[in-house]
């Protein structure tokens, strides 16, 4: 059996890859009473006069929803939220084993933007982090826009700012493997959807000299009339140049390509077009927009995709267990820029320098350091930044 089929014969044994465990045994009348009514009473009114002893009462501390429409799932397109559901049971697993945060799987049936938002906000108030997943663009940047603005917990769409650390890991680390600053770095990005735009906002995070943003109709122009609201702002801070035409356009010259697209769009030709030594992160599952033999062959000093089975793999376990350790651990309202800034150096700083090399520019997924450095890079950055409600803690 190839793993599709292998997968489908677990999920049929496993009926279902989470469940709930009890923290509190109930096996006489005496814990009944604790657990349950009537000693139950005294938390509730506890929380009743001041509602975030709930975090301290409840595991809510430790708790994220893990929430989707099914309109975007994996490379899979609009399959609905029931069949979006044995992603979301997925990434809950990863959230328990790689940061030991507990995780539901919430699938909504919904694509109205102002249902997914108010249904979100009025679950809000049992969780600590919301974890968006698998929903389309352009409705995922302004559902998250708007629940960010309402909520007093993170909110947080993977499939953008996930992806964006690690992403911006890779080039730190990618750059110096080639001996380039990230200032001087031209980078193309093809695929302006929420991943590709969430990407662009985080490398202007760390200064890259340029980026040149692609989509189906060629570069990004400020001009061209049927951009998203997201689109048309990046296409105003990027392609200092002014650029024009296509992605084989965008490619000559830059010093790296981060594709968020659809496979085999890049040829050999355009890597050989590129400038000396370039970095290839080629995204696309299970596909990658060129695979990795063909641009090493073209030229690439170094290759990235999404996949385990090359090297350099770009996989959001790296960053969203331990961000949203980080978070929980000193209770941050928020996921800000800083801290996704402080995530991606983490993730990068776990290769030292002298492991440092083309085919090794990111810790492995099962690294057991990479939760745990995340963890502290990103509550310290809360901390610093103003959104955190406790100080760090003393483990971290």
């Amino acid at each position: 059996m190839d793993i599709r089929q292998q997968s489908l014969a677990k999920h049929y044994e496993w009926a279902g890859k989470v469940e709930v465990a009890v923290r509190a045994r109930v096996q006489d009348r005496e814990a009944l009473s604790l657990a349950y009514t009537p000693g139950v009473a005294e938390p509730c009114m506890v929380i009743h006069k001041d509602v975030d002893k709930s975090f301290e009462l409840t595991r809510r501390h430790n708790l994220v929803a893990v929430i989707t429409d099914g309109t975007a799932v994996l490379g899979l397109g609009d399959i609905g939220p029931e069949a979006g559901m044995p992603v979301m049971e997925g990434k809950c697993v990863l959230f328990k084993e790689f940061g030991g945060v507990d995780a539901i799987p919430l699938c909504l049936k919904t694509k109205d933007v102002d249902e997914l938002v108010r249904t979100i906000y009025l679950l809000s108030g049992s969780f600590g982090g919301i974890n968006l997943e698998d929903i389309a663009a352009p409705r995922c940047f302004e559902v998250e826009r708007r629940l960010k603005e309402i909520c007093d917990i993170p909110v947080f769409h993977d499939d953008q700012h996930g992806t964006a650390v690690v992403v911006a890991a890779a080039l730190l680390n990618g750059a110096r493997v080639v001996g380039k600053d990230m200032k001087d770095i031209t980078c193309v990005i093809n695929g302006a959807g929420s991943a590709g735009c969430a990407i662009a906002r985080l490398l202007l995070q760390f200064g890259i000299g340029d980026l040149i943003l692609v989509d189906r109709e060629g570069i990004l122009d400020p001009d061209k009339g049927n951009l998203t609201s997201a689109q048309l702002e990046l296409s105003r801070q990027t392609n200092r140049k002014g650029l024009r035409g296509n992605l084989a356009d965008a490619m000559k010259n830059a010093d790296a390509f981060v594709g968020v697209s659809a496979p085999n769009l890049v040829s050999q030709e355009m890597v050989r077009s590129m400038a000396k030594d370039p970095i290839v992160l080629a995204m696309a599952n299970p596909t990658p927009e060129i695979m990795p033999d063909m641009a090493l062959e073209a030229g690439a000093k170094v290759v990235g995709t999404g996949r385990s089975d090359f090297d350099n793999q770009i996989n959001n376990v790296l960053a969203f267990p331990g961000i949203f350790r980080g978070a929980l651990d000193v209770r941050a309202r928020d996921i800000n820029e800083e801290m996704k800034v402080a995530a991606a150096y983490a993730i990068a700083g776990l290769v030292s320098p002298e492991e440092l090399r083309p085919g090794y520019i990111l810790p492995q997924a099962f690294d057991p350091r990479v939760g745990k450095a995340v963890a502290r890079a990103v509550a310290q950055a809360a901390v610093d930044s103003g959104v955190a409600r406790l100080p760090m803690p003393e483990e971290a």
